[in-house]
């Protein structure tokens, strides 16, 4: 038999678990007692936000504690899409309502705000206990296989693990499924066939915020070398597309950190990317190093490259590349070896191997396409009564927390259009949807 609610939200992370309380905060009161089963959310994983839980290393990373006007450019020419909803519920407005339910904030250095106890759990605890607290049910382990709209509603049906059905109806529906990345927390792209069966175009959904394999895995030899707002540019086909610079960290099979991981939405397989790991560019370099051997030509020459600024480890492996034997003293260079230093130093060549998949990416670009969404109410401009919240949307943020804070953010705004069409189709005092919603025989 069909269970009939006020609003149906498919996904428990952070955005779906955050649009259920805040959506039933605002119905309390107002529907009494509430239409049907009231706000249901619909969760596959047998417990709610595993992928919140894991986000920071478990520590959550929630926002950044820049002015919201400076995070729109954090989100690519999505930001345009995302302006109103970041403009009604800021990164301050988040920070108060956490503290006002226990969970204070604070910023680390370069702006990223987490919880003060540096713990995802707290926030999690906080986004449940919402929603018990003001009446909105989670159901876990039912996974969403079917929703289609039927006359003025939505027929959603389930499936549990024990193979088992249930149907559920409702004038509302959310799809807050999230995307693709880390998909042993249940993000495996769900809620784009659901938003397809509703009329929705997809954009092919890729992973984004993800580190690279490099195909030369010489420098790998410097796993856990870090170096901050290092710049570096991006090379295709022998032409560089763009430059930029960001923290970077060498790992044992390529390079991550966040400078990668923000530029890692436009790599491809095979793209050049030259790391300037002196700071001061190729010719500038060229010409210290120059200056340094002609001061010390008794010098080793690893100690004249470390001399320059360079991590030991690095002047060791730039000389070693060279050609170089270990105990080589600056008056033994010739010009063919210091010019492959240099480029060791100053324009190192890397070239990707492969950008790391879903299962390493911490978002996922691509989604419901966002021409098809309304920016101020995240309502569906095709399916009347539709709405969508967070990582299932065509944006992908960089990192330092703007990705939580847009999940946020939209579903504020779902939660506030959906608050009041329910409140203009039910009148007070109902208890069940009126006719036109009634749905399923």
């Amino acid at each position: 038999m069909q269970k009939d609610a006020t609003a149906i939200i498919i996904g428990a992370g952070p955005a779906g678990l955050f649009l259920a309380a805040r959506l039933a905060a605002r119905l309390a009161g107002r529907l009494s007692p509430p239409a049907g089963e009231g706000v249901l959310v619909l969760e596959k994983m047998p417990r709610p936000g595993l992928k919140l839980l894991a986000s920071g290393s478990g520590r959550c990373n929630l926002s950044h504690s820049g002015p919201i006007g400076d995070f729109l450019g954090h989100y690519g020419s999505a930001g345009r899409f995302l302006k109103k909803s970041l403009y009604a519920f800021t990164n301050e407005d988040l920070a108060l309502w956490l503290r006002e339910r226990g969970v204070a904030l604070e910023a680390e250095e370069g702006g990223k705000l987490f919880p003060a106890s540096r713990r995802a759990s707290d926030v999690l605890g906080v986004l449940v206990d919402e929603c018990e607290r003001n009446g909105a049910r989670v159901i876990a382990g039912a996974r969403a296989v079917e929703a289609r709209r039927e006359g003025g509603a939505f027929a959603v049906e389930t499936l549990a693990q024990d193979g088992s059905r249930e149907a559920y109806g409702a004038p509302f529906l959310a799809l807050a499924a999230g995307g693709r990345s880390y998909p042993g927390t249940g993000s495996t792209g769900d809620g784009y066939a659901l938003a397809r069966a509703l009329g929705h175009a997809i954009v092919d959904p890729r992973p984004a915020l993800a580190p690279v394999a490099l195909r030369d895995t010489a420098i790998c030899a410097l796993a856990g070398l870090s170096f901050e707002s290092l710049a570096f540019s991006i090379r295709r086909g022998g032409r560089k597309i763009d430059e930029t610079r960001g923290d970077l960290l060498i790992t044992h099979e390529g390079l991550s950190g966040p400078g990668i991981l923000d530029a890692s939405r436009g790599f491809e397989p095979g793209d050049i990317l030259e790391l300037d790991f002196s700071g001061l560019g190729l010719e500038r370099f060229k010409a210290a190093l120059d200056s340094r051997i002609a001061a010390s030509p008794r010098a080793l020459a690893r100690t004249a490259m470390a001399d320059l600024g360079l991590p030991r480890r690095l002047a060791e492996l730039a000389c070693s590349l060279a050609g170089l034997p270990e105990e080589a003293r600056c008056s033994d260079l010739r010009r063919e070896a210091r010019e492959a230093m240099a480029r060791t130093a100053a324009a190192f060549p890397a070239e990707i191997k492969a950008v790391g998949g879903f299962e390493k990416a911490m978002v996922t670009a691509g989604g419901v396409s966002l021409g098809e969404v309304d920016g101020s109410s995240m309502e569906s401009r095709i399916a009347e009564g539709l709405y969508f919240a967070g990582e299932l949307l065509d944006y992908d943020g960089d990192t330092g927390g703007y990705n939580l804070q847009a999940a946020f953010s939209t579903a504020e705004a779902a939660a506030r259009a959906m608050a009041q069409a329910a409140c203009g189709l039910f009148p007070p005092g109902s208890t069940m949807p009126p006719p036109r919603a009634t749905i399923l025989p």
